[in-house]
């Protein structure tokens, strides 16, 4: 009968915590790299929408938090960045709230490129506002410890606020230790709360009460338009969004034949705007084998999303076209002139 003696249990033990230590223990730093270039046509589906031979594609950036193995990979593998834990979760937020929050984002962003495809395109839509959603307080701020995650604010002062932007519309016009009275919704009573606003930058740039904001649209549309983008969050997948929505809405194929890949947040009115962790999205369509991807131009300034992206591009000696973009006109017109080629 084999019998393990004192000393090799031990030693067993120690092997065991090493491994675990190694692979396991997580340590208080998180890894970002490349992640996927997923086609969309599973994700998005417009009601008796069209079909094209290419695809248009979602391209996410892969986020994991820190093992002793995953920190020493990162050090030596291209475009994988090692952050502290509080650089990426806001403090006072557990990874649990910043999570529901990113969802929170992915619901508004579809939203926002759901209303510019179908202006775009010329169907029918209907929106109508009602108030918007606290998604969090900031820590430090007037508003911790009176607003809450849910709390929808109604009012301002004797001003109404039917969305974001009429808040911070409102809230521009003041200066720094100016008070005003919040008026909000919760658990359906109303309530008010008193602040004064303060910096919320250390330059006093912007000044304000320390809330970050989600509209309550309800937007109506026909044909009807449902998603499928599971637990992927955040904002960076409007613009491909809305380019998806339009080519299922009109009966030309944007693609033609091609794959769309890209990323940039869109507003209502179709800017799009700078994202996080351009080079990891293009190493990614990279792989995937993606044609074409759309890069934030950010106006062409210096160190422009589209700059880091062309640069990555030169980097991994990739035949990927990237575009600079600013609107979501100008990915259309230049997906419109390859199908007339």
């Amino acid at each position: 009968m084999f019998r393990l003696s004192k000393k090799r249990v031990i030693g067993l033990l120690a092997v065991v915590l090493i491994v675990y230590f190694l692979g396991v223990y997580q340590l208080p730093y998180y890894i970002q790299k490349p992640g996927g270039a997923d086609p969309l046509d599973p994700i998005v589906e417009v009601e008796d929408g069209y079909l094209s031979e290419g695809d248009m594609h979602l391209v996410t950036v892969s986020g994991m938090q820190a093992t002793p193995v995953l920190y020493a990979a990162a050090l030596l593998l291209p475009h994988h960045d090692i952050l502290p834990l509080d650089q990426v979760f806001p403090e006072g937020m557990t990874q649990e709230d910043y999570m529901a929050a990113q969802l929170q984002v992915m619901e508004s962003s579809q939203e926002a490129a759901t209303v510019v495809a179908y202006e775009a395109a010329d169907k029918d839509i209907d929106i109508s506002y009602n108030g918007v959603y606290v998604v969090a307080a900031v820590e430090g701020l007037p508003a911790e410890g009176k607003l809450e995650s849910g709390d929808r604010i109604i009012g301002i002062d004797d001003t109404e606020v039917h969305e974001s932007q009429d808040l911070i519309n409102y809230i521009d016009g003041k200066e720094a230790g100016d008070t005003v009275t919040v008026m909000y919704e919760r658990d359906d009573e109303e309530h008010t709360a008193d602040m004064a606003l303060e910096p919320l930058d250390d330059e006093g740039s912007r000044i304000g009460i320390g809330i970050n904001l989600v509209t309550d649209r309800e937007v109506t549309v026909n044909p009807k338009i449902h998603f499928s983008s599971g637990s992927i969050g955040g904002p960076s997948a409007g613009l491909m969004f809305s380019l998806e929505i339009y080519d299922q809405l009109v009966e030309e194929d944007l693609t033609d034949g091609k794959q769309i890949g890209g990323t940039g947040e869109i507003d209502y009115d179709g800017n799009v705007g700078r994202i996080g962790g351009i080079d990891k999205k293009v190493v990614a369509s990279d792989k995937e084998g993606v044609d074409i991807f759309f890069a934030p131009n950010e106006g062409g300034r210096e160190g422009s999303n589209y700059q880091v992206a062309a640069e990555t591009a030169e980097s991994i000696g990739t035949d990927m076209k990237i575009v600079p973009v600013d609107t979501f006109e100008d990915a259309v017109e230049y997906l419109e002139s390859i199908t007339d080629e």
